[in-house]
């Protein structure tokens, strides 16, 4: 039966991937439609009064359309304007300024994430593992003195944009060559970092009032059917192009065979970085577990896909027990929280039985003290989405 009397919730997306057919890397921004359709349907299926509101690059129209339907709050699926990803934060800060609150990490995380050369300086400063390297805004690389191999990845992208097999470098050419290309063709600085060998691991973190973010079972990259001499790598390919040999030598699965002690090192490693970078709601933190145990932070995903039955997120959290009804819901529960009327708008009931809080290995944790409030993202492939 439907409930009545929630608040109204606008699910924001962007719309530049329309009319970028002959463009592969903005063209796979558009699944992200389908995702906004999905989570208005399951917010209205429970009672929200929802609708889905695109975003082209007229961002002052994008927000009197905002004002004129009034929401309580907004579900941020806003990845880029303009084309462009690095611009994911703005939206999130024009919400700050009209005080309307949102899903997902505020503008300053979202921000840092895609600046990934500083969101590893504070990484590093609180003592998170993450690979050396070396920011490079020109073609000189005199600076890079890690040893081979090495990999060069676009320092302002996301999901694998700008990520190919010639991104793993093995000797000075390949690297002078690679840097080059990143900087001309991306018109931005190109990150070297030290290649980690070792199992890909994801973990997937969604919050709760009152708790620790809950840590969701890992998955991780089974690379068994990539071609010999092609470095085990999440490439743009793998992600999203079907009828590659790299999707289909990229197989997400479930991550087993860790001991209690590793599992909770990742677990842990995952969580601090979550908090070092200051993420809200919910991420998903890509782990290199280094042949010597030790699991190297290779990227931290705020507002990660959230996509049903294909996305990385939803899978991790059915595997630790919610529904997808569950992880839409509570994500518009934790930004209806941050209203300053919060108190007093009818949230949904919980959809299931309240659970223990359980750490990664599945043990029951001891329950923590609530956490002082802070003041304040795998896109799917296509045409089958992959995390």
């Amino acid at each position: 039966m439907k409930i009545q009397g929630k608040p109204r919730v606008t699910v924001v997306f962007n719309r530049d991937f329309e009319g970028a057919e002959a463009d592969p890397e903005n063209k796979a921004r558009d699944d992200i439609k389908e995702i906004a359709d999905n989570i208005v349907a399951v917010l209205t299926r429970h009672g929200y009064r929802a609708g889905g509101l695109g975003i082209t690059d007229d961002i002052p129209q994008a927000l009197r359309s905002l004002e004129e339907r009034a929401p309580a709050a907004v579900f941020n699926l806003c990845e880029s304007i303009h084309g462009d990803n690095r611009f994911e934060s703005l939206f999130a800060l024009l919400l700050d300024l009209k005080g309307i609150p949102y899903t997902g990490s505020s503008a300053f995380a979202l921000s840092l994430a895609l600046h990934k050369d500083k969101a590893k300086e504070i990484l590093r400063a609180r003592g998170v593992p993450t690979p050396a390297a070396v920011l490079l805004e020109s073609p000189d690389t005199s600076r890079v003195g890690m040893d081979f191999p090495l990999i060069v990845k676009p320092a302002r992208e996301d999901a694998s944009v700008g990520i190919c097999s010639a991104s793993v470098v093995r000797d000075r050419k390949a690297l002078d060559e690679r840097v080059e290309y990143v900087l001309a063709h991306y018109r931005q600085p190109a990150l070297v970092e030290q290649y980690i060998e070792g199992r890909e691991i994801y973990v997937s973190l969604l919050e709760r009032p009152g708790n620790r973010p809950q840590i969701f079972p890992f998955f991780e990259i089974d690379f068994t059917e990539m071609p010999s001499g092609r470095p085990r790598i999440v490439s743009f390919e793998a992600k999203w192009v079907q009828d590659s040999v790299e999707y289909r030598g990229t197989k997400p699965v479930r991550c087993e065979g860790l001991s209690p002690a590793v599992r909770s090192r990742v677990a842990g490693t995952a969580l601090a970085a979550f908090e070092a970078i200051g993420l809200r709601d919910y991420a998903r933190v890509d782990i290199r577990l280094a042949p010597d145990g030790i699991p190297y932070v290779i990227d931290v995903n705020p507002n990660c896909d959230l996509s049903d039955l294909a996305g990385g997120f939803s899978k991790a959290a059915r595997a630790g027990g919610l529904s997808y009804d569950d992880v839409i819901l509570r994500l518009a529960e934790l930004a209806l929280s941050r209203r300053l009327d919060a108190g007093a708008i009818p949230l949904a009931r919980p959809s299931r039985a309240r659970r223990p809080r359980t750490s990664a290995d599945g043990a029951r944790a001891p329950r923590r003290a609530p956490p002082a409030r802070r003041a304040t993202r795998s896109r799917l492939p296509v045409p089958a989405p992959r995390s």
